[in-house]
């Protein structure tokens, strides 16, 4: 039953005129603010108060005085929910049995009513807006009350930017006039909820479209006409107003994909993902990588898995037939290599030895000293910190790749090249990926989650997987590198190291290196691009190995030959590495001096 009545205005295609004589009970109906299949949005003249207000009802009358009463027992209990980005209900009534939930209009203008007026708003706005919303709606969610109907005159923005939810528990689902609500209730608020989150997606991809999906204003229809219950797809354009920044749109397009299981599920996690992209935006930190670096600064990076030191280190003096036995032990702990790494740089830092750079690990054992040494693996938490079981061993199994490719990294490089430091790049350029299975292992799973190909379709028998990149950006809201590179900037590391330890981008050419520093940064990049080829389905192994070869075969040259020695443990020795035939790439002494020496030592 629609809403049709002798003072009521009559619901067609066309908005009434904002006329005194159409009235709703004591409202004067101004506007309709917005139409969908499931609510309408008017905005009124409230004689009573003389003020303005935004009246929020459903489409369709409840159809039996229980459900009358059960709509206004959920319009209550949402009226309970108090946060920032939910605004106050300044009435709930009724009138002839059609239920309305009353705001102040003086919260803001809707999201329609803003892009009519801003038609093309700014990437970073749009997030700020959306992450407000989300953050109401998490919590709405969790207290256990859902919207059903998110449009975009379901959000009103003040004059300072400030987003409120309004229709909270209005569009309420319809159930036969005989349904125990009892029974239903908690079913419908779950099933809503993830409805809810999509919608916000939808939203989102509408304001930086600049142009409603699928050609449709009601974001219920385009529900509809989404796979899997339709056809569509949903994914942001390249055609929009401003440029997306790659963060954003993986956001984006991971919030409408065509599967159910990639699609965000809660609005915490939406919200965790956008509010990171947005605070490293405006800030160049933040989000992910400031909680990052308070758990660093609480629990240490990585546990370690040394024990025996003290016995080991007990009555030796730092002769130097000792540095190199104490090296190749605390190489082997990657927790323990990074410490060290992290205490002699800022000790360099804080000395006032801007630009200079350990990472010889004899070096800074030698700068350190036993006790120092002693002191720094006190420091760590022992295996495995805070992980549970399941995460342990997926960090364990991490960690293994990791050493592996410093081993291919070291039987690869060039000679003349510190076989220590060559371990420690290759180390670093998976310092983020590290540092998210022991501190985020939830959030680790999700990337791994969303790297796993698509079930295939027609239209689509072998569907793409989705990169790491644009799975951290879907995840994080910021790629691993940026995690990695935080924090080596945090600890110290000068600007040389911070570019050695990003990885060469998958889809960039490989150029001849024309520094020392590019030799380094290339070789370790191939390395771990080697081991991830290995960690491939068997029949892609052998082909991803290859291709890895052939990217890099002529900035460093090498050939097959040489990578198949790499990847077999026992047929190449990383100490004696040998000019190769063909190689360019000079010895590199002077970076040696610069990275394990002090000036003037």
């Amino acid at each position: 039953m629609h809403l049709l009545h002798a003072t009521a205005p009559t619901v067609s295609d066309t908005p009434p005129a904002a006329s005194p004589l159409k009235s709703f009970g004591r409202f004067e109906l101004r506007a309709l603010l917005s139409k969908s299949a499931r609510s309408l949005i008017w905005l009124v003249h409230d004689p009573r108060h003389g003020q303005a207000l935004m009246l929020c009802m459903p489409r369709e009358k409840p159809n039996s005085a229980a459900a009358l009463e059960h709509w206004l027992r959920m319009a209550h209990g949402g009226e309970r929910v108090q946060h920032p980005n939910v605004a106050p209900v300044f009435e709930i009534g009724q009138v002839e049995s059609w239920p309305y939930v009353a705001y102040d209009r003086g919260l803001g203008e809707t999201l329609e009513e803003r892009l009519a007026r801003q038609k093309a708003p700014l990437p970073l706005d749009a997030a700020n807006w959306i992450a407000q919303l989300l953050e109401g709606l998490a919590f709405a969610h969790e207290a256990g009350h859902a919207h059903r109907d998110i449009q975009t005159a379901s959000l009103v923005i003040d004059a300072q930017d400030k987003v409120r939810l309004v229709g909270l528990e209005v569009a309420q689902e319809v159930f036969p006039a005989s349904v125990d609500f009892n029974t239903v209730t908690r079913r419908a608020v779950r099933e809503s909820a993830e409805e809810d989150v999509l919608c916000v997606g939808l939203l989102l991809n509408r304001i930086l479209s600049g142009r409603p999906v699928l050609e449709e204003n009601d974001l219920q229809q385009v529900v509809q006409q989404m796979q899997p219950i339709g056809r569509e797809l949903v994914r942001l354009g390249w055609e929009t107003p401003h440029p997306i920044p790659d963060p954003l749109r993986a956001i984006c397009n991971r919030a409408t994909d065509r599967q159910l299981r990639q699609r965000y599920h809660l609005a915490r996690s939406f919200w965790r993902a956008l509010d990171g992209w947005r605070q490293a935006a405006a800030y160049d930190s933040g989000g992910p990588i400031v909680l990052l670096l308070d758990k660093l600064q609480r629990g240490g990076h990585l546990p370690t898995t040394i024990s025996g030191l003290h016995r080991f280190t007990a009555g030796s003096g730092l002769e130097t037939q000792h540095a190199s036995a104490l090296s190749e032990f605390v190489l082997k702990d990657m927790a323990l290599s990074l410490e060290l790494v992290r205490r002699v740089n800022n000790a360099l830092k804080q000395a006032g030895h801007a630009g200079e750079t350990v990472l010889n690990m004899q070096r800074a054992i030698q700068m350190l000293g036993l006790d120092g040494l002693q002191f720094a693996a006190n420091g760590l938490k022992p295996w495995p910190g805070t992980l549970a079981p399941v995460a342990a061993e997926l960090l364990r199994q991490l960690m293994a790749r990791v050493t592996k490719a410093a081993e291919v990294a070291q039987a690869l490089r060039p000679a003349g090249y510190d076989g220590e430091v060559v371990q420690l790049i290759t180390v670093m350029q998976n310092l983020g990926r590290l540092l998210l299975q022991y501190h985020f292992p939830d959030d680790a799973q999700q990337i791994r989650q969303l790297m796993v190909p698509p079930e295939p379709t027609e239209d689509q028998p072998n569907p793409p997987a989705m990169s790491e990149q644009a799975a951290a950006y879907a995840v994080l809201g910021c790629d691993l590198e940026a995690l990695g590179a935080a924090v080596a900037r945090h600890w110290g590391l000068g600007d040389e190291l911070l570019q050695m330890i990003r990885r060469q981008p998958l889809d960039a050419p490989v150029h001849p290196p024309r520094t020392d520093a590019d030799t380094i940064r290339l070789t370790c990049s191939f390395a771990n691009e080697l081991v991830d080829a290995l960690g491939l389905p068997e029949p892609r192994r052998r082909p991803g190995v290859e291709v890895a070869t052939r990217r890099y075969a002529k900035a460093l040259g090498v050939g097959l030959r040489e990578v198949m020695e790499a990847l077999n443990p026992g047929a190449h020795k990383p100490s004696t590495a040998a000019p190769r035939t063909g190689d360019t790439a000079a010895p590199a002494p002077s970076l040696r001096q610069r990275l394990t020496q002090r000036s003037g030592s």
